[in-house]
C-alpha cells in the first residue's frame, strides 16, 4: 500500500521536492533559533505570544474540520460523503500533527514539553491541551489507516472502526473548546475573556475546515480527475455557508457588545487592530482585509447561483479561509496582548526566521497530505481499473 506514494507523475515529484526544500529552509532556521534563542524573534516580555502560537490555534481549528464530514456520513447517513470521508480524516489528523509542531517550536528550549508530561496535574490547562490533542492525533491516525487498509484490500471497513469514530467526533470540539480555555480563562486579558470565545472558535473551525476541504476537492479534481460528486461538494458547500454565517454573526455580536458597553480596556483592542493605537497601525490593513474578504464569502455561500459556479466557489472558499487565517492566526492572537496590562502598546511584528518555521511546518502538512492522498486515489484508481467504473461504483454503495 505504501508503495504507491513512490510512484508518480514528473510534476508529483517536482511538488515534493519543492516542499522538501521548504521544510529543510524552515529546520535550519529552527536551529538558529535554537542557538539564538526566542530573543531572535519578534516577540517580547509584554507579547510571549505571536505568531507560533496564532498558527496553532488555527490549525486546532483545521483539524476539528474532520467532524464536518464524518458526522454527517456515520451518524446522518449521508452516502455522498462516502467518498470524500477519509479525505476529511486525513485533514484533520494533520492539522492537528501540525498544531503540535507549533507548540513545540514556540516553548524555545524542547526539553520543555517533558514538564508537561512528567509533572501532570488538573489544574494545568496545556496539560488537558495535550492530551486532547495527542489523542485526537492517535484516533485519526488509526480511522485513517483503516479506511485506506479497507479501500486497499476492497472489503468494508471493520465493525469496531464505528465506535471510534462516534468517539473522534466529541474529541472533535473537546480540542478546539479546550483551545479557547487557554486564553479565555485569563483575567488580564479582556479580549480574550468572553464565554463566547469557543463557540467562535468552533464555528470559524468549521467554516475554514470546511472551506479548506472544497479547495483540495476541486484541486483533485483538476489534478488528477477525482470526482468526489456534485451531491458531496453541495453539500460540503453549504456547511461551508452555514458555518460562515455563524463565524460572522458572532464577530459581529463580540463587536456590538465591546463598543457598546463602551468599556475602553476591551475597546483598546479593538482600536489597535482596525485603527492603530498610539501610533502602532502594524495590522490594520490586514484586519479590514479579513473582514472584507469574510462579508464577501458569506454573501457568495449565501447566493446558490455563486455558490455553485465552478470559478466563483473556489475564489469565495479561499476568501474564507485567508479570512479566518489572518483573523485566528495573528490577530487573534495580538489583539490579546496589546495593550498590555499596563496600558503600553509594544510593537509586535513577525520577523523573516518566524515565518520561515511557519512556512516549514505548513510545508510538512503539505508534504503529509499530498503523499496520503495520492495513496489514497491510487488505490481507487486501481480498483476502478481493476472492475470497472460501473462495478466500483457498486462496490462502493455497497461498503457505504
Amino acid at each position: 500500500m505504501l508503495e504507491k506514494a513512490f510512484t508518480g507523475s514528473r510534476r508529483y515529484w517536482l511538488w515534493l521536492g519543492f516542499l522538501s526544500a521548504v521544510v529543510m529552509l524552515g529546520f535550519l532556521a529552527w536551529l538558529h533559533e535554537q542557538h539564538v534563542g526566542l530573543g531572535m524573534t519578534g516577540l517580547s516580555r509584554d507579547v510571549p505570544w505571536g505568531l507560533y502560537i496564532g498558527q496553532f490555534v488555527f490549525c486546532v481549528g483545521l483539524g476539528a474540520s474532520a467532524l464536518v464530514v464524518v458526522l454527517p456520513f456515520y451518524l446522518h447517513d449521508w452516502k455522498a460523503f462516502g467518498r470524500i470521508a477519509v479525505l476529511g480524516e486525513i485533514l484533520g489528523m494533520v492539522s492537528v500533527f501540525m498544531a503540535m509542531l507549533f507548540i513545540f517550536v514556540s516553548m524555545g528550549q524542547p526539553m520543555r514539553i517533558l514538564n508537561v508530561l512528567l509533572y501532570p496535574h488538573p489544574n494545568s490547562l496545556i496539560f488537558w491541551d495535550l492530551l486532547v490533542l495527542s489523542g485526537y492525533v492517535l484516533l485519526n491516525a488509526i480511522l485513517t489507516i483503516t479506511l485506506v487498509s479497507s479501500d486497499y484490500e476492497d472489503v468494508p471497513p471493520p465493525r469496531w472502526s464505528k465506535p471510534l469514530v462516534l468517539l473522534s467526533l466529541p474529541w472533535a470540539v473537546s480540542i478546539h473548546t479546550v483551545t479557547a480555555f487557554l486564553l479565555c480563562g485569563l483575567v488580564a486579558r479582556p479580549y480574550w475573556m468572553t464565554p463566547l470565545l469557543a463557540p467562535r472558535f468552533l464555528a470559524s473551525a468549521f467554516a475554514s475546515g470546511s472551506a479548506l476541504l472544497v479547495l483540495l476537492i476541486l484541486l483533485l479534481r483538476w489534478l488528477t480527475g477525482f470526482d468526489a460528486g456534485k451531491d458531496a461538494l453541495r453539500r460540503l458547500t453549504l456547511i461551508a455557508a452555514y458555518c460562515m454565517t455563524v463565524h460572522v454573526f458572532f464577530d459581529l455580536a463580540e463587536t456590538f457588545t465591546t463598543l457598546y458597553s463602551r468599556r475602553p480596556e476591551e475597546i483598546s483592542h479593538l482600536q489597535y487592530l482596525f485603527a492603530g493605537l498610539a501610533g502602532n497601525r502594524p495590522y490594520v490593513f490586514w484586519m479590514w482585509l479579513s473582514s472584507l474578504l469574510a462579508l464577501t464569502a458569506l454573501a457568495v455561500f449565501l447566493m446558490p447561483t455563486w455558490r455553485s459556479h465552478h470559478l466563483v466557489l473556489p475564489l469565495a472558499c479561499a476568501a474564507a479561509f485567508v479570512s479566518i487565517w489572518l483573523d485566528k492566526g495573528l490577530g487573534l492572537m495580538v489583539g490579546g496582548f496589546v495593550p498590555s496590562v499596563l496600558g503600553s502598546t509594544p510593537a509586535y511584528t513577525p520577523n523573516l526566521p518566524e515565518w520561515t518555521v511557519v512556512a516549514g511546518i505548513w510545508a510538512i502538512g503539505a508534504l503529509l497530505i499530498t503523499v496520503l492522498f495520492k495513496i489514497v486515489l491510487s488505490i481507487r484508481e486501481t480498483h476502478q481499473q481493476e472492475t470497472g467504473p460501473e462495478d466500483a461504483a457498486w462496490n462502493e454503495a455497497v461498503q457505504v
